[in-house]
């Protein structure tokens, strides 16, 4: 029986259509620069693109 990947399985979430979010990088530090749109738009979760999203999905034998 494969294992799943924690290092996978901490840092993305698969939706209920079998898609992958992600966190958006570059929410952290030196926010006081950014505009208030761009940090809206980082905290909302991305899509993993499809080329990247069938490795990850190896990681993940058994979903999330």
């Amino acid at each position: 029986m494969q294992k799943t990947k924690k290092s996978i399985a901490k840092r993305f979430k698969l939706t209920g259509t079998g898609k992958l979010m992600r966190r958006s990088p570059g929410k952290r530090h030196h926010l006081h620069q950014k505009t208030t749109k761009q940090k809206r738009s980082l905290s909302q979760d991305k899509h993993v693109s499809s080329g990247r999203q069938a490795d990850l999905m190896r990681g993940l034998p058994h979903g999330l």
